[in-house]
């Protein structure tokens, strides 16, 4: 079915792998509890841990490793629930998803997915899984969607995006990760007919809505509440679109066209009624407002720079502050206006999160960094060698321990005294 949607007004660095993206602003899994990190990006998809009593400085051997082991190739992040640990990776040719015990690194279940995905800068899936209760989503860099169990990795159901619903595969792979909201599992599949935007059923696979043509992108969608109206927005290769959770219909556009079509890093929610997107190549970053009319919901451009690039890892927003890569290097920025506050080079495209007045931060060579949270300047607490592997996946937390991982590797590391 085809909805309408307003008028709209007036693509490289060769891997997307959008680890991207997230869980919802509203409407994130019941189960979860605030010790987990049940998708990317963490409960609320903004990155944000409400962690604390986390070691405030390091000493010089770092934190206490507690566990490390071999996996396959991908980018896909590392979601956290209930003692478990769940991420995806390419191995012998296949695509896998599993389970891990969070204490030890024991694996308890993998399942395979689909086929591997070989890529010139790193085969493997992109996405990241999303556990909702009992239930964990996956989607493959080809596009292979299932809800397994989470205790012992039963396919509960399956869809395939290319063959249901006609998904156009990105240059670099299908990256966005799965969004839970209620009942709902919301997918950016880039389908042709009127199949872009999918929301599933999540108890069953069965197709709920589907809306729009857009081109693919590669980040996650975002659920957020604006002047009272609940809506899903998406970052899609033409720019973000607005829909309503209860048919898909278009609330609102922005037209945001970046090169090779890579609208990668997450829409950021700076409530009550704002969102901030930022893309590379050049593009930049902008502030927008949403606000309520007589026709329905507008939006308006607060402002547009290119003080921030994140070319495929999101920004986090902290007391009104914007801090990441802009491209290669890191940066704290006033949400409100777009004015820097501090710059700092040396981790290539990095990645990060905030826990407890710091950002634990992650260099593309696998430098580990604690770093406080402060628009005043920039301030290291701890930094070690981590990882030596390519790592363009950001850190999850859960109960303490920091996971994280490179093309070879996942580690976990006690953040706690």
């Amino acid at each position: 079915m085809k909805h309408p949607r307003p008028e709209a007004a007036p693509f490289a660095f060769t891997l997307i792998l959008i680890l991207t993206l997230a869980l919802a602003v509203v409407g994130g899994p019941s189960s979860a509890h605030a010790a987990d990190w049940p998708a990317y990006r963490g409960i609320d998809g903004h990155g944000l841990s409400a962690e604390t009593d986390l070691l405030a400085s390091w000493p010089l051997e770092g934190p206490k490793e507690l566990w490390r082991i071999d996996i396959g190739q991908g980018y896909s992040g590392i979601a956290v629930q209930a003692g478990r640990v769940f991420t995806q990776f390419g191995q012998s040719g296949d695509e896998i998803a599993a389970a891990f015990d969070a204490a030890s690194g024991t694996e308890i279940w993998r399942a395979v997915t689909g086929k591997d995905r070989p890529d010139g800068q790193g085969g493997g899936p992109r996405s990241t899984p999303t556990v909702d209760g009992d239930l964990v989503f996956v989607v493959g860099a080809y596009g292979t969607l299932h809800a397994f169990k989470t205790a012992d990795g039963t396919t509960v159901w399956s869809r395939d995006l290319r063959a249901d619903f006609g998904a156009r595969v990105p240059q670099w792979g299908v990256s966005a990760s799965p969004v839970v909201t209620g009942d709902l599992l919301l997918i950016e599949a880039g389908g042709r007919a009127d199949h872009a935007l999918l929301a599933l059923d999540k108890g069953t696979g069965d197709l709920r809505w589907h809306t729009r043509n857009d081109k693919p992108g590669y980040s996650t969608p975002i659920v957020v509440s604006i002047a009272d109206r609940e809506q899903a927005i998406f970052f899609t290769a033409d720019g973000l679109v607005a829909t309503s959770l209860a048919d898909g219909s278009s609330l609102w556009e922005f037209p945001w066209k970046t090169s090779y079509g890579v609208s990668a890093a997450m829409p950021i929610f700076v409530p009550p009624d704002k969102i901030f997107i930022s893309t590379g190549y050049g593009k930049g970053a902008a502030l927008l407002q949403i606000s309520a009319s007589e026709a329905g919901l507008e939006v308006d451009e607060i402002w547009r720079s290119k003080v921030m690039q994140n070319h495929f890892n999101s920004s986090v927003l902290v007391n009104g502050y914007l801090y990441g890569f802009d491209n290669a290097t890191l940066k704290c920025i006033e949400a409100a206006s777009g004015e820097q506050r501090w710059a700092r080079r040396g981790f290539g495209k990095g990645s990060l999160l905030y826990a407890d007045g710091h950002l634990f931060v992650l260099s593309e060579r696998g430098v580990l960094l604690s770093v406080e949270a402060t628009p005043d300047e920039y301030k290291e607490t701890g930094r070690i060698q981590i990882l030596n592997g390519k790592t363009w996946t950001m850190p999850s937390l859960a109960d303490g321990r920091l996971f994280l991982r490179d093309e070879r590797e996942m580690v976990a590391v006690s953040l706690k005294p």
